[in-house]
């Protein structure tokens, strides 16, 4: 820059400094791209005919100031020169280092657990339960005065808590040997401080987006805590409409957290369809504002082949929709699951309410496919 500068302050022209930069450098680039270059970082400096731009400039070299960052000055024959230089924030900056000290810490402070010996099931018929909290809404604010039920956090955290207890009662007459744990789905309401979706619709909500994140991750914290005390637990994450970039971070968090556990697993990327094999069982998951469900069998094989290949007992658990559907495809059977959050103003004007709520979990056995639905009304 300094060289640009002093070739300006000599009176040349931006086409006869690219010329001269463009030899002095050994650049291949063209002539004009040099000369366009140039312009840009000649923009703020005083045009060249101006009585003091000479002067600037060779003040600015002089005390080794970048002309560009030169806001405002002062001239007076005679008397001197004084310029205001803006604060570059980033000068001297080095976000890369910055970075790299953040994942150390991060990794520093992985938690620790002790490793647990999990039974591993010879002799036993052992199957999988996947346990599948669907649409919770944590946020949501519903009053009954306006929709004839009461729903916010204390009442979401309490259902999902009794839900999975529930849950488990119910599937405690089968040996479980492997647990999938599918979050995501719409688990927080809004995904912005101004209380909107991720697409930016306006929410009826009860407490601050914060304390709303902070509570979904001691839930999420809480529950796979106790299920990896009873079993390897495989935690798939599927992103959502109403939670989009939160929804993700709060996985993030949770897989970093458990990541030092010898029994935890996860699949908790962006990807919108989710694919997890157990046996001879391909168990698919998607949140179901998406892809339509007629292609969801396709994009099944299309995504998992080797997967599909090895399986005979195909599933795919969608949500979103917070009832119950269920259909059988060539191959695959497709259901949809039922919500434990009540119902807020928009749904109860519209008359979207009034389906069971519920929170469901599914047995699976390794050969012989899905052996059991649970449920747990509310």
């Amino acid at each position: 820059m300094s060289r640009i500068v002093e070739l300006h302050a000599e009176g040349k022209s931006k086409a006869e400094i690219a010329r001269i930069i463009k030899s002095e450098n050994g650049l291949t680039q063209s002539d004009e791209t040099i000369r366009r270059s140039i312009s840009g970082h000649l923009a703020d400096l005083p045009a060249k005919d101006a009585p003091d731009a000479s002067a600037i400039e060779a003040f600015a070299l002089k005390h080794g100031i970048d002309v560009s960052s030169i806001s405002s000055y002062w001239f007076n024959d005679g008397s001197g020169i004084s310029v205001n230089v803006k604060n570059n924030k980033n000068a001297g900056f080095d976000w890369d280092a910055v970075r790299e000290e953040m994942l150390t810490t991060m990794s520093d402070h992985k938690r620790e657990f002790e490793p647990i010996d999990y039974f591993d099931g010879i002799g036993i018929d052992g199957h999988c339960l996947v346990i599948d909290p669907a649409d919770i809404h944590i946020g949501k604010l519903a009053d009954s005065f306006e929709t004839g039920c009461d729903y916010d956090n204390q009442v979401a955290v309490k259902r999902v808590k009794e839900g999975v207890r529930g849950i488990l009662q119910k599937a405690s007459g089968f040996e479980i040997e492997q647990i999938v744990f599918v979050g995501g789905n719409d688990i927080l309401h809004i995904d912005s401080p101004s209380r909107k979706t991720t697409s930016g619709t306006a929410q009826d909500t009860d407490g601050m987006w914060f304390r709303n994140f902070m509570i979904a991750k001691e839930l999420y914290i809480d529950l796979i805590g106790s299920l990896l005390q009873m079993a390897p637990v495989h935690f798939v994450f599927n992103p959502s409409n109403h939670d989009y970039t939160h929804g993700f971070f709060l996985a993030d968090m949770i897989n970093t957290y458990f990541s030092n556990h010898n029994g935890f697993t996860s699949d908790a990327d962006l990807t919108h369809r989710k694919y997890y094999q157990y046996g001879a069982n391909l168990i698919g998951t998607t949140h179901g504002d998406g892809a339509k469900n007629q292609d969801l069998p396709l994009l099944m094989a299309t995504e998992a082949p080797v997967m599909w290949a090895g399986t005979t007992h195909r599933y795919i658990y969608t949500h979103h929709v917070h009832h119950k559907m269920s259909k059988d495809f060539q191959g695959v059977t497709l259901e949809s699951l039922r919500s434990p959050s009540g119902t807020d103003g928009w749904h109860h004007r519209n008359g979207y309410q009034h389906a069971p709520k519920a929170l469901e979990g599914f047995v699976h056995h390794p050969e012989h496919g899905q052996v059991a639905r649970l449920t747990h009304n509310f």
